[in-house]
């Protein structure tokens, strides 16, 4: 770790992610830990300038007030304390420290240097991936979302041809995305590319099940048992790319905070795991995974496209997935990206999708009663990911998308437009 550190200890803090923002943003590199973590794993991540006790709210846990070992205050780098009563430190504050408060103790106690950017960033990520995987290969999992492409780059930068690339169209795709994947990165790219057609596999195993966080864990399980699979046909596989990044960790839960939410590639993970994880995005939130991916040179296009979840249209086709309403969620999905691409939406708002829920509403087709499915509309904008505001899309272009997908996509008759932020909801629907 070239790059100076500042670690943060979560002991209940609503806002670990907004200090651990500010401090970037301050030029200096910061991480966010659990509270319980060794004085030795703090001083074996390297450059560490000082630590924060950042406590708040969620504290409490098990009915007893999460605290610090001793060990942490002997570590020989400034510590300072928010919010938590136990601090035996000298500096304390009551809330978030404001700006020139956060340099003092960053730039004067810490002798921080200012040297955290994407450059500085990706050389130390290299020489890690490098360190951990040796003369060895990595299975890396290639949706062709921001996630996985910029860890793909970074791992071809770092160590070439030890990569193995591997596409599974598990059937959840948006509409000709598995097309699109192929012809970027085999054809254009020249990636080590292993197409794997899966999408009777996983609609199979997702029969009947409705559970949200079932359907992750079972999308996310079988995943992995793919690339088990064509890990043994292949010599010296002993390592799993992953694209996780900041927010899928902190919505997946910690020990002083509850889960919102699994991710296929943090809580889905079976127990079982045959390969060791290489996950060099893991700390970073998602527009800073964008900056990375120019700094290592891939297209804009690219580096800007739509986010996508792990299981795919899976999480947007509400409840237990049928063939009918899944296809509903592909056409509208590709409908309302044709729309939005012509009257330049696509570059304005950070993500747009449609979903489709698991219940009919009566309507009226060809002069008869109908009852059939509703597809509702998402386009938010966001920073980071942690936090979502509605876009607000002019009627002339909504009342467009309705009409088309009204009259193009088969078994829907109703259109709905989502103006909830996050919070109170996230981003997907489930």
């Amino acid at each position: 770790m070239k790059q100076d550190l500042i670690a943060i200890l979560d002991l209940g803090s609503t806002e670990n992610t907004v200090l651990a923002r500010q401090i970037r943003d301050l030029g200096v590199y910061s991480e966010i830990h659990p509270h319980d973590i060794a004085a030795e794993e703090l001083k074996a991540l390297g450059n560490l300038k000082g630590i924060i006790l950042n406590g708040g709210k969620n504290r409490v846990v098990d009915g007893k007030e999460v605290e610090v070992g001793a060990a942490v205050y002997e570590l020989g780098c400034p510590v300072i304390s928010i919010d938590y009563p136990q601090s035996k430190c000298e500096t304390r504050f009551d809330e978030l420290p404001g700006q020139e408060a956060l340099k003092k103790f960053l730039f004067e106690d810490c002798q921080a240097e200012a040297n955290w950017n994407m450059k500085n960033f990706i050389t130390d990520q290299i020489e890690l991936i490098r360190q951990q995987v040796g003369d060895k290969k990595v299975l890396l999992a290639l949706s062709g979302g921001v996630d996985s492409s910029v860890v793909a780059a970074m791992l071809i930068k770092a160590i070439g041809q030890q990569l193995v690339c591997v596409h599974v169209n598990h059937g959840l795709m948006r509409k000709n995305e598995s097309e699109s994947v192929v012809k970027v990165f085999r054809d254009q790219l020249h990636a080590n590319l292993i197409y794997v057609d899966a999408s009777e596999r996983f609609l199979g195993k997702l029969e009947n099940v409705a559970d949200p966080e079932q359907k992750r864990k079972i999308i996310g399980g079988e995943f992995i048992r793919v690339f088990e699979e064509e890990a043994r046909k292949l010599a010296g596989i002993d390592f799993l790319g992953q694209g996780t990044i900041y927010p899928d960790i902190i919505e997946s839960g910690t020990k002083t905070a509850k889960m919102v939410k699994s991710h296929h590639n943090v809580g889905g993970l079976p127990e079982d795991l045959k390969f060791e994880l290489v996950e060099p995005l893991k700390q970073l939130f998602k527009d800073e995974v964008r900056a990375c991916g120019v700094e290592l040179g891939l297209p804009h296009d690219m580096v800007y496209r739509q986010p996508f979840p792990g299981p795919g249209l899976g999480v947007r086709c509400l409840g237990a997935i049928t063939r009918d309403r899944l296809e509903a969620v592909r056409e509208s999905d590709a409908i309302l990206r044709e729309e939005f691409a012509r009257v330049g939406l696509d570059k304005k708002v950070w993500q747009y999708f449609t979903v489709v829920p698991d219940f009919k509403s009566v309507g009226m087709k060809n002069n008869a009663r109908v009852f059939e499915y509703m597809v509702i509309i998402r386009a938010i904008n966001t920073v980071d990911a942690m936090t979502a505001s509605v876009e607000k899309v002019d009627w002339d272009v909504l009342e467009r998308i309705t009409g088309r997908i009204l009259a193009e996509v088969e078994n829907v008759n109703r259109v709905c437009y989502d103006m909830s932020p996050k919070p109170p909801a996230t981003i997907e629907f489930e």
